[in-house]
C-alpha cells in the first residue's frame, strides 16, 4: 500500500503489526489460486480517491468474483466486461434520477471524491464472501472510521443491510447517511428503485457549498 495520508490514520485505527498481518495473508492467498482483483488493485479505492478528496463513501460487501470483473472499485467493472445485474440497477437508478451514464466503469466517480469501498478486498474465484469476516474488515472499518473523521461532510450510502451495519460507525453528525435496499435483483424492488440517492448526495453536497459529483461522467 502506497505510503499517503490514509496508510498514517488507518495504522492508528489498527492493532500494531496489522499492516504486516494483512501482506502475510495476501501472500498466502494469491500463491494458493486465482485471487480477484489483481493483486496491485487490492488497495485501489483509496489509491484512486485521496483522503482529502472524499466526499462520498459508496459500501459494497467484497470483489466481484469473475473473471476481468474486479478492479479494487465496489460495484465498478471496466468497461470491456458485460455490468453484472447489481451495476445494471444502479446505473436504472441513475438513469431514473438523473440521467444516462455512458460508459459502467466507475472510476469517474473515484477520481471525484466518491470512495468505492468494498468491505472485503479480496475475494477467490467464483466464491463469493469466501474472504468476509477475517482479515479485511477490521481494515476497511479503520478506512470508514477515518473518513468518519473528517470535518467537511461526507455522503455514505448504504445499499442492503451489510453495508447499513456500518452506520454504527458513522457518529459524527456533520455526514449524511442514504440507505435502501441492495441495488441486486433479489432486492432492487424493495426500495432501491426510486431511491434516488445521485440527485440527493448532490443536493447536500451543494447545500454545503461543496462540488456537486458529476454521476453522468
Amino acid at each position: 500500500m502506497k505510503h499517503s495520508a490514509w496508510h498514517d490514520l488507518i495504522k492508528k485505527e489498527l492493532p500494531e503489526g496489522y499492516f504486516a498481518q494483512i501482506n502475510r495473508f495476501m501472500d498466502t492467498v494469491y500463491a494458493q489460486g486465482v485471487i480477484y482483483p489483481p493483486r496491485e488493485k487490492v488497495f485501489n479505492a483509496i489509491q484512486t480517491t485521496a483522503l482529502e478528496d472524499v466526499k462520498v463513501v459508496i459500501i459494497g460487501q467484497d470483489p466481484y468474483h469473475g473473471p476481468n470483473q474486479a478492479q479494487g472499485l465496489s460495484f465498478s467493472v471496466p468497461e470491456q466486461v458485460p455490468a453484472p445485474p447489481s451495476l445494471q440497477n444502479i446505473l436504472q437508478e441513475l438513469a431514473d434520477d438523473i440521467g444516462q451514464k455512458k460508459s459502467h466503469d466507475l472510476t469517474s466517480w473515484a477520481r471525484q471524491g466518491v470512495l468505492l469501498l468494498n468491505a472485503s478486498l479480496t475475494v477467490p474465484e467464483h466464491q463469493a464472501n469466501a474472504h468476509a469476516g477475517g482479515i479485511w474488515e477490521p481494515f476497511t472499518d479503520a478506512v470508514i472510521k477515518v473518513v468518519n473523521q473528517k470535518e467537511t461532510p461526507v455522503v455514505f450510502i448504504l445499499w442492503g443491510g451489510f453495508a447499513r451495519k456500518k452506520k454504527q460507525i458513522i457518529t459524527n453528525p456533520i455526514h449524511y447517511i442514504i440507505e435502501s435496499s441492495h441495488p441486486s435483483p433479489l432486492s432492487a424492488y424493495r426500495g432501491f428503485f426510486g431511491s434516488k440517492p445521485f440527485s440527493k448526495t448532490n443536493a447536500f453536497l451543494e447545500s454545503k457549498g461543496l462540488k456537486a459529483i458529476d454521476w453522468l461522467k
